[in-house]
C-alpha cells in the first residue's frame, strides 16, 4: 500500500536518476575545451626516445594561441582548427602541422608533413612543466666550446661546432655546421647524460649523449626517419673552414645567370630592366628549410630598414613540394608572414636535392647549402657567395655576420 510519502519519496528518486541520466548524456556529449597555461609535448622518434618540448597556451579574443618554446627562441602559432574533439595546429610558414584528438588536458596525434610523407607520434599533457626529467646532479659542465664529428669514420661524416651554456643541470646552445646551424637547442645535464631538443615546425630535432670531461659521445634523431651518431671534444679554439670560400663560379662562366618564373608566371632573370646597373643579392634557399628562415628574416628585415635605390635582393626557392600549385603555395606562405617585398621565384620544385639544384646554376661548383648569398656588384660581376647561415641563435657568431654582411653590400654598391 503506497503512503503520500512513499509516493514523494519515489518520486524524487525518479527525479534524481533522470537528473543523473541527463548528466551522464550531456557528460557523453562534452566538447573538451584545452586548458590554458603551460602544456608539455612529446614526439615518438627513434630507439624508444622522445622528443620533447614545452608551449604555452591562450584564448585571446576568442582566438586559440600557442607559443613554443626552445631556449630563448619563442614561436606563435596562430592557425589553430578545433572541430569538437578534433584538432588540426599549422606550424607557421613550414608545411608541417599537428593534428588529433584532445581532452580538456592531453592531445593525442601526429607531426605530419605530407610531401615527405612522414609522420611522427605525438602526444601533449597539460600542466606538467620542465622539458627533460632530471634524476641526478650533473657530473659535467659542457659550457664551451666542442669540436664535433657526425658520422665518424663514414663516408658521410661532418664536422660540426658545439657551443653550449650550463646553468646548473639547465643546458642551451646549437651546433654550427660548414652550412649553417642547427638553431635553439635546450636540453639538461643528468647526471653524466646531455638531452638537447627542438621543434619549430621543421626541426624535430633530438640529441642524447654520454660525457666525461674530455669526451661527448652520442646520437643525433632528426624525427623518426633519420639517425646519425657523434663524438666531441672541448676545444675552444676549433674553428670551421671560412664560409665565403666553399662556394665559387667555376672557370669559364663570367657569373651568374638564370630564368625563373615568379608567382604570376613570368619570368624574370638578372638581364631584366629592373637590375640594370644595380647591386644584386642573390639568395638560394627553400620555404621548408629553418635556416633559410632566419636568413630570409635577416633580409627583409634589412631592406626595410636600409632602403637603397640601387641594389635588389632575388630569393630562388628549391621546392620539394610534389607540385608547381603547392610550391607557389609554401612561397606565398612565407612571403605572406615575413613580410617579403622582393621577389622569390621557382627554381625547381619536386625536390630540394642539390645536385639537381646545381644542373640549374651549372656556374656554380656545387651547391652545398641552403641557404647560400651570392653578392653581385653593378657590374655583374660575382664579389661573395657565402654558404649557410649562422642565426640568431649562434650569438656571437650571427653579430658578427650582419657586421660582415653590411660591408660586403656597401663594396658591390660600389664597383
Amino acid at each position: 500500500m503506497w503512503t503520500k510519502d512513499s509516493t514523494r519519496f519515489r518520486m524524487k528518486k525518479a527525479v534524481f536518476l533522470l537528473i543523473i541520466l541527463i548528466t551522464a548524456c550531456g557528460t557523453e556529449n562534452k566538447v573538451p575545451v584545452l586548458a590554458e597555461g603551460p602544456w608539455h609535448a612529446q614526439l615518438d622518434v627513434m630507439d624508444n626516445y622522445e622528443l620533447p618540448f614545452t608551449f604555452d597556451l591562450r584564448t585571446e579574443h576568442g582566438q586559440v594561441l600557442l607559443e613554443v618554446k626552445n631556449a630563448e627562441e619563442q614561436i606563435l602559432v596562430d592557425e589553430i582548427e578545433l572541430v569538437r574533439d578534433s584538432f588540426h595546429i599549422q606550424m607557421p610558414v613550414f608545411e608541417g602541422y599537428l593534428a588529433g584528438t584532445f581532452t580538456d588536458s592531453t592531445m593525442t596525434g601526429e607531426f605530419i608533413k605530407e610531401s615527405l610523407d612522414r609522420y611522427v607520434p605525438f602526444y601533449a599533457q597539460f600542466g606538467k612543466k620542465g622539458r627533460f626529467n632530471v634524476s641526478n646532479e650533473p657530473d659535467q659542465d659542457i659550457t664551451g666550446v666542442w669540436e664535433t664529428t657526425f658520422n665518424p669514420g663514414t663516408e658521410e661524416e661532418d664536422i660540426a661546432k658545439g657551443i653550449f651554456t650550463q646553468q646548473g643541470a639547465l643546458l642551451t646552445g646549437t651546433y654550427r655546421t660548414p652550412t649553417g646551424d642547427y638553431r635553439y637547442l635546450e636540453g639538461v645535464m643528468d647526471g653524466d647524460s646531455l638531452k638537447l631538443s627542438t621543434f619549430d615546425g621543421a626541426h624535430a630535432f633530438l640529441f642524447v649523449a654520454k660525457v666525461t670531461d674530455s669526451t661527448m659521445d652520442g646520437a643525433f634523431y632528426s624525427g623518426n626517419h633519420s639517425k646519425e651518431l657523434f663524438v666531441a671534444k672541448p676545444n675552444r679554439d676549433f674553428e670551421l673552414p671560412d664560409a665565403n670560400s666553399l662556394t665559387y663560379i667555376k672557370e669559364g662562366y663570367n657569373g651568374i645567370a638564370f630564368s625563373f618564373p615568379n608567382e604570376e608566371g613570368s619570368l624574370i632573370s638578372l638581364a631584366d630592366p629592373t637590375y640594370k646597373d644595380k647591386a644584386v643579392l642573390l639568395q638560394i634557399m627553400g620555404t621548408w628549410c629553418p635556416n633559410c628562415l632566419d636568413e630570409s628574416k635577416f633580409l627583409s628585415g634589412y631592406m626595410k630598414t636600409n632602403k637603397y635605390p640601387d641594389l635588389e635582393v632575388v630569393a630562388l626557392a628549391f621546392e620539394y613540394a610534389p607540385t608547381e600549385e603547392k610550391a607557389f603555395k609554401a612561397i606565398k606562405r612565407l612571403k605572406d608572414k615575413l613580410d617579403i617585398q622582393y621577389p622569390v621565384l621557382l627554381a625547381q620544385y619536386g625536390t630540394s636535392n642539390k645536385v639537381k639544384a646545381n644542373e640549374k646554376l651549372p656556374m656554380l661548383n656545387h651547391v652545398l647549402s641552403y641557404p647560400t648569398t651570392i653578392f653581385i656588384d653593378k657590374k655583374g660581376e660575382v664579389r661573395n657567395i657565402h654558404t649557410g647561415f649562422n642565426g640568431p641563435a649562434t650569438g656571437e657568431k650571427f653579430e658578427e655576420f650582419k657586421v660582415e654582411f653590411d660591408s660586403l653590400i656597401q663594396v658591390i654598391r660600389t664597383q
